[in-house]
């Protein structure tokens, strides 16, 4: 049985010092022991969130990272530094990388890569923008997606890994995908996977949703079939709200 996960990405958001009162009430709280709880979080917060959620189980994620270990890229950061602060997750190809900072299918690829050599897990993001969803396209989008961004890979790299669909439609603008559209996207993602590697690895790979979710319809998400999580950004950015959505992804 895959484990539910729940992933806060705070995006640009918060200073050290909010990170680290965010971080020490969270810390106090009682969590449910059923699903994985992340925070992915800017870089400059990184270093004092791995001191206050070492010894928990509240795992720390980064938003991005650079596939290459060192070199002259000037204001990027390595999977080899991520992994020196301490954090297991690292966010790859978010749609807003890819919409405003150039992320494309192939660097999506190549970080992902980068990240499972140095022992952090991807959370990988595919998504269809509005016109690709009116247009019926979003089937072949997020196949082509998956596809690029998993290939090659081994079998056991891609067990490993999280996917989160997010149609980009749906992200902070208060529209969300029905619970059961959601399911049928990410049931036919993991038909991709089977089709891509074998039926044990699809099964393995949790997957999640993301795009306007909040504690109040959390739930209903992932009591769908194929939902195992979800990755969540306005809502998770308020103690209340981020132990919202984990209260309510421990619903059965």
């Amino acid at each position: 049985m895959r484990q539910r996960i729940i992933a806060g990405n705070w995006k640009m958001y918060k200073t050290i010092a909010e990170a680290e009162q965010f971080a020490n009430a969270v810390k106090q709280a009682e969590l449910s022991a059923t699903v994985e709880k992340v925070i992915c979080a800017p870089f400059t917060a990184l270093s004092a969130l791995s001191a206050i959620l070492k010894g928990t189980e509240i795992k720390l994620g980064a938003q991005n990272v650079h596939f290459a270990e060192e070199g002259a890229y000037t204001g990027e950061i390595s999977p080899l530094m991520l992994k020196e602060l301490g954090v297991d997750y690292v966010i790859i190809g978010h749609s807003e990388r890819r919409q405003y900072f150039n992320e494309t299918d192939e660097t999506v690829n190549k970080k992902v890569k980068a990240a499972l050599q140095h022992g952090l897990k991807p959370i990988i993001c595919v998504g269809e923008t509005l016109a690709e969803y009116e247009a019926n396209e979003t089937e072949a989008v997020v196949r082509r997606q998956t596809e690029a961004a998993l290939q090659g890979l081994s079998a056991e790299q891609v067990s490993v890994s999280v996917i989160a669909y997010e149609p980009v439609w749906a992200i902070g603008t208060g529209k969300s995908s029905t619970a059961e559209n959601a399911n049928q996207t990410i049931a036919y993602i993991r038909h991709v996977i089977a089709s891509q590697f074998d039926q044990d690895t699809a099964n393995a790979v949790r997957i999640q949703y993301g795009g306007s979710v909040k504690p109040d319809n959390v739930a209903g998400f992932l009591q769908q079939s194929d939902i195992d999580g979800a990755l969540v950004g306005g809502a998770s950015l308020t103690v209340e709200g981020y132990l919202g959505l984990i209260a309510g992804a421990s619903t059965k």
